[in-house]
């Protein structure tokens, strides 16, 4: 990811993601749903993204439809890697460590953990 999306930009990404490539207004209505945010915030906030390159936008229709560029685990990689080395001096166990101290993870959030773990050990055999 080029830029660093904004919270609102992430909003907006995670619209595209769930339900794929959308209008301006079909973005809007999914974001705002009986909110007094003003569509041209939205459109705005879709051109601020396509100039960061966070978005695609088709102009071949009357209507442009968006599209993230990316898939979300992808961006979600690059945000934990530029998270880890802006915040923790790049120690991914930093921020296990502090994740895990600062939430309660479920006992089947800590299987899944311990099962990456193992799987990451089988890896390095």
């Amino acid at each position: 990811m080029r830029k660093r999306p904004t919270p609102s930009e992430l909003a907006i990404l995670d619209v595209l993601w769930s339900r794929g490539p959308a209008t301006v207004r079909e973005v809007h209505e999914q974001l705002n749903p009986g909110k007094s945010t003003g569509y041209t915030t939205t459109l705005k906030l879709l051109q601020i993204m396509a100039d960061k390159q966070l978005v695609r936008r088709d102009e071949m229709q009357k209507a442009h439809v968006y599209e993230a560029r990316m898939p979300r685990e992808q961006a979600q990689t690059q945000l934990v890697r530029d998270l880890v080395d802006r915040v923790f001096g790049g120690s991914a166990s930093g921020l296990v460590m502090h994740a895990l101290s600062s939430k309660r993870a479920s006992p089947a959030e800590r299987a899944e953990i311990r099962r990456l773990l193992d799987e990451m050990e089988e890896k390095k055999k």
